[in-house]
């Protein structure tokens, strides 16, 4: 090759490294501003894994001590339950915390499961028509024998209350099975698919490894 080509070849193996450096600059860039930004990172993660991207997110430090004090009042390993947080809403970070058939809160739960099946607006899938008072009360759970627990004794017992909703799951799963160590079963009741419960079998594994 004369040296005329091969300074040509060498300048354009030169434009393609700058080119290939600006595009991963751009797309890093991108990356962490979507990331960082709280209004960007839910949409950026829901089409992630939409599209089959899922992302690993790491158990959120603050959340443990959550997952542990829930794990021993209901006699269950906690990491079950930071599962089921990941999977249900991704440690809190979805774009939304209502699903698109009305599940509520940080851990996806049906209105109608919350305060009670025997509650006389409940049917179908369990959206309910109940005020927002109503579904919080603990005298109304009570009554209607809902799983809704209020964790920090403040009065109400909220699914979007991080607190709350960890403890009514775990209220949820270990009536279901799981304190029992059925745990396929109580993870089927949380949300009837065979495939739920692999993915959340899946994360509880992990993470069992990742915290033994």
């Amino acid at each position: 090759m004369s040296t005329k080509k091969k300074r040509k070849v060498l300048k354009w193996k030169r434009v393609a490294a700058l080119f290939f450096a600006v595009c991963s600059i751009i797309i890093f860039s991108a990356a962490f501003v979507l990331l960082s930004d709280d209004s960007y990172m839910g949409k950026t993660l829901d089409l992630l894994e939409e599209n089959g991207m899922p992302m690993e997110l790491e158990i959120p430090d603050e959340n443990i001590s959550i997952y542990k004090k829930a794990g021993e009042e209901y006699n269950m390993d906690w990491r079950l339950l930071a599962a089921h947080h990941r999977v249900e809403t991704r440690f809190s970070t979805m774009d939304t915390l209502v699903s698109p058939v009305g599940a509520e809160g940080h851990m996806q739960f049906m209105p109608c499961t919350f305060i009670g099946w025997t509650h006389p607006s409940c049917e179908g899938l369990g959206e309910g028509n109940i005020p927002q008072e109503e579904l919080t009360d603990p005298a109304a759970i009570e009554m209607y024998g809902g799983y809704g627990v209020d964790a920090n004794n403040d009065g109400v017992a909220d699914p979007y209350d991080l607190e709350d909703a960890v403890f009514s799951a775990a209220n949820y799963l270990s009536q279901n099975g799981a304190s029992d160590g059925e745990l396929e079963k109580a993870i089927f009741l949380y949300n009837r698919s065979d495939e739920y419960v692999e993915d959340v079998l899946g994360f509880y594994e992990d993470y069992k490894n990742k915290h033994p």
